[in-house]
């Protein structure tokens, strides 16, 4: 009993050798977009957002740098996270939004390397025509500034009474 039991711990090592060689051979898909982004680690604030009040916002990089997660209006009853990642050669956020659901969004294709569209194409605790952050623009002007716009979606469509654009500097 003890030889066949060390037989099979033997195969499903070889097995998982064999898985983890092959994960290690495949590359990340690259994206020039998501490597922008990725410039966007640090602290940033924006002295004028919804309501008149400043806004502040985080970026870090977690799981290997495959994820970009952003925490706004950190330490805030309004705290929201965005999580940024590929998911084969598209560029995927995910937005936690204080409505309760999760809007997932893809970028869409662009000529202009400094501005990333991103739409609505599905999420969790939610149907598409729910009231959900659907569209958002990041455009990052330079290495310490960068504009966020977003845009609620209701009804399919998008709703221009909850739009806002946030004009973001690095902090020392």
């Amino acid at each position: 009993m003890k030889v066949f039991v060390a037989a099979v711990c033997a195969i499903v090592f070889s097995v998982n050798l064999a898985i983890l060689a092959q994960e290690k051979d495949k590359a990340p898909v690259k994206s020039a977009a998501f490597d922008s982004l990725k410039k966007l680690v640090g602290d940033w604030s924006s002295p004028e957002g919804p309501h008149g009040k400043p806004v502040e916002t985080k970026f870090r990089l977690t799981a290997g740098g495959s994820v970009l997660i952003e925490t706004l209006f950190p330490g805030t009853p309004e705290e929201m996270v965005t999580m940024y990642h590929m998911d084969g050669d598209e560029l995927l956020l995910t937005h936690y939004c204080m409505l309760g659901n999760q809007p997932r969004l893809k970028a869409e294709s662009t000529t202009e390397a400094n501005k990333i569209s991103f739409k609505s194409v599905g999420g969790t605790n939610m149907k598409l025509t729910d009231m959900h952050m659907g569209q958002a623009i990041l455009t990052l002007v330079d290495k310490d500034r960068f504009e966020a716009d977003w845009c609620s979606c209701s009804g399919g469509k998008p709703d221009g009474n909850h739009h806002v654009t946030l004009k973001f500097t690095r902090k020392k």
